[in-house]
């Protein structure tokens, strides 16, 4: 459950790709520095941060409390797998019934020999326009396990794409779409296509933000200033996806505050209503993860 206050609705307290990466940039295990940026996030007003570390990130669930005592800050941690390239082998042979009893087990009884439970499913993640068998395999997993236990689902769509078929996918399985969010649709730049996600039903993130060698800040705001007039300020998240040592504040990078400290004002001066952003970091994650 989510405490009063602001949320970081996409994050990775720890995370580590370096063996497909090929650089120790994306081994993101600094503690020190991580409870630091917490600490100044928490001075500012944010209480929660979702992690969607799973499967083939090299999850940590007892790093992530340690720094959620360090800090102060509500970490809710996640069970799934993520895009194809990351996935273990064991995808192949086990069956859909059998991965969706591990996630199962991790939300139930807990995480990794842990006791601390996961309070989602995700973030479990399409490749680039499309979705392989593999990661098909983990969908409907999700969805056995997201019916068994009522957590939500949240998901990673590579650059944005293949989030409509995302939502194809859930409604053929009957699926809930208040339930899932989809996850980097900023990435799209096109709010046309975003707008077509929220009219299912589904929330979406908006948690991308300060990666302007992606997609500029500016066309951000701009696609929640649409969303804002068409009515649907209901449905979206906020964050960074925070992945890679040099994203910190003490490598030179933007740093977890940049959000509050410079992507706020920008909102608020391109004619974003308070109201819409308090929704976005506050209200919205506090129904959802309800």
């Amino acid at each position: 459950m989510l405490v009063d206050g602001y949320t970081y609705a996409h994050e990775h307290t720890t995370i580590d790709l370096s063996s497909l990466k090929k650089t120790e940039d994306t081994n993101l295990n600094l503690f020190d520095e991580t409870v630091e940026e917490y600490k100044k996030l928490y001075d500012k007003g944010v209480r929660n941060v979702i992690d969607v570390t799973v499967r083939g990130m090299k999850r940590n669930p007892d790093y992530v409390r340690r720094v959620a005592e360090a800090s102060g800050m509500n970490i809710l941690q996640s069970t799934g797998w993520y895009q194809d390239k990351f996935l273990p082998d064991y995808i192949e042979t086990k069956s859909v019934s059998e991965l969706a009893d591990m996630m199962i087990k991790d939300i139930r009884e807990g995480l990794d020999d842990t006791d601390i439970k996961a309070s989602l499913i995700g973030e479990i993640g399409t490749s680039k326009n499309e979705m392989t068998s593999r990661e098909r395999k983990v969908f409907e997993a999700a969805v056995i396990a997201h019916k068994e236990t009522g957590v939500p689902i949240t998901t990673h769509t590579t650059l944005g794409t293949f989030g409509k078929e995302q939502v194809h996918f859930f409604k053929s399985q009957n699926m809930d779409l208040s339930r899932v969010v989809i996850g980097h649709v900023d990435l799209t730049g096109d709010i046309d296509y975003v707008l077509d996600l929220l009219k299912e039903g589904v929330y979406v993130e908006f948690d991308t933000v300060g990666k302007e060698n992606y997609m500029p800040d500016m066309t951000r705001v701009e696609m929640l200033k649409r969303i804002e007039s068409e009515g649907y300020d209901d449905k979206v998240f906020l964050s960074m996806d925070i992945t890679r040592r040099s994203h910190l504040k003490a490598n030179g990078g933007l740093g977890y505050s940049y959000l509050l400290d410079t992507f706020v004002p920008l909102m608020k001066e391109n004619g974003i209503s308070e109201r819409f952003i308090e929704k976005m970091l506050k209200d919205n994650p506090n129904t959802f993860y309800s």
